[in-house]
């Protein structure tokens, strides 16, 4: 089919209304022909000499060099990719891939597949999964183009590590959550939706949970939360997709990281040591419990109802007392060395993350007590592609935001009238822990 190349900008007519000429059409067009040029020929040398030098010390098991060379891997890519490539790759693999993923899951394909490590034919994945074997064929030739499996042979495959991986729930629940159950489309619909959405809004920051993209998307009054939890199994899929997320990520806790035994353990006399607020199952008080067994102090684990009833005997250290608490709510444990929060803020506009900072402040006691908040702060510059997709993804969900350090401050500072006194940074960034105080306290 033949096709013409139309040099003229895309520009939508609400750019330029009632027959006005945007500021846009001025602007020159692009050249057609780098459609068909590598995006970046030029910086093909130094990224192989930065893979090679790389390599060298990834392969012996240093993570932050490895961290760098996947970078460097992913800059290569698409350095040599032409746009007209990384155009179909967004538009046509990416997504059928997910989706082929995502049916895997459901059916079973990759539990079967990853059995073992022998090659498995179509006909037999399909006879074991009742998908039809002309379907399955074409699905899985896609999945191996995409190398997330191994072809070895006509209509013959074997399992990689990932699709292996795919099987153990707090992995394949992410790919279940964002095609959704029946028809509704999932949390994916969401992110397609994004553009219309915001168009509908004059291109504004989304600020409610009850009216943003979620809502326009599924036309529902539910907020992501109750909409999860409205459409079974969503709600513990988005639990395991939480704890698959969480996996690998550094811990406030871990060496190098934030001086735990300088800032909350060492000339502390107090009744309470640390206040885990919103903590889900206990994975981080827990965590705090068995590294410091012989830290001073009551360690109390806060979440709603549904959550706390859902720990199991032996799932959390009998050291740790678990409270029924909504944090919108008076804190009911005053004067705690420590309140601790993980990933709760990100999840509520400002408006709304100002109400649960005020019963924390009522609380804390000044010269004593530390706000502790653990969540991403995006740079300014070189801010790493896991926050930066999270942060689109609130905006897209929970018209909320991960914020960089000028808007914690204001978060915090300017609004909750709080102090900070330090952000704790590990790694390449994906995680920080900001440690706040009230303002009558003076940094130590």
């Amino acid at each position: 089919m033949a096709t013409v190349v139309e040099p003229r900008p895309m520009i939508s007519e609400e750019a330029a209304p009632n027959g006005t000429v945007s500021p846009l059409e001025s602007l020159p067009p692009i050249d057609p022909a780098i459609i068909l040029q590598p995006n970046d020929i030029k910086a093909v040398p130094a990224l192989v000499g930065e893979i090679v030098s790389r390599g060298l010390t990834a392969v012996k098991g240093d993570d932050q060099a490895r961290v760098a060379l996947l970078e460097s891997a992913r800059a290569l890519v698409r350095a040599l990719e032409k746009p007209r490539e990384t155009m179909i790759r967004h538009c046509w693999a990416d997504n059928t891939a997910f989706s082929a993923l995502a049916l895997g899951i459901d059916t079973g394909v990759w539990v079967y597949l990853g059995a073992d490590d022998k090659p498995k034919t179509v006909a037999d994945i399909a006879a074991a999964t009742k998908i039809e074997p002309a379907l399955l064929s074409r699905l899985l030739k896609h999945v191996a183009a995409m190398g997330y499996i191994h072809e070895t042979g006509r209509d013959e495959y074997r399992p990689s590590s990932f699709s292996k991986s795919l099987t153990i729930p707090i992995i394949g629940a992410g790919y279940q959550i964002f095609t959704g159950p029946g028809s509704t489309g999932g949390l994916g619909k969401c992110v397609s939706s994004l553009p219309a959405y915001l168009k509908s809004t004059g291109y504004k920051t989304p600020n409610s949970m009850s009216d943003g993209n979620l809502q326009f998307s599924h036309e529902t009054k539910l907020n992501m939360f109750e909409w999860l939890h409205a459409n079974p199994p969503t709600g513990q899929q988005f639990n395991q997709h939480m704890g698959g997320y969480a996996q690998g990520r550094p811990r406030w806790l871990d060496d190098g990281f934030y001086p735990v035994q300088e800032r909350l353990i060492e000339g502390f006399s107090g009744e309470t040591l640390l206040v885990d607020i919103g903590g889900s199952v206990g994975h981080d008080i827990n965590e705090f419990a068995t590294r410091f067994p012989d830290a001073k102090g009551r360690l109390v684990l806060q979440d709603v109802e549904a959550v706390i009833s859902t720990i199991t005997e032996n799932q959390i250290s009998p050291k740790i007392e678990r409270t029924v608490y909504d944090f919108f709510t008076e804190q009911p444990v005053k004067g705690a060395r420590a309140y601790y929060m993980h990933s709760i803020l990100h999840d509520w506009p400002d408006e709304v993350s100002l109400k649960i900072l005020a019963n924390i402040k009522a609380a804390m006691t000044p010269g004593v007590s530390r706000l502790l908040i653990n969540e991403n702060v995006i740079p300014d510059v070189g801010a790493q592609w896991e926050a930066t997709a999270l942060d689109v993804m609130m905006a897209t969900l929970l018209s909320s935001r991960e914020r960089t350090r000028v808007d914690w401050i204001r978060l915090l500072e300017d609004g909750a009238g709080l102090k900070v006194t330090n952000v704790y940074t590990f790694a390449n960034g994906v995680e920080s822990l900001i440690e706040v105080v009230l303002p009558e306290t003076e940094t130590e």
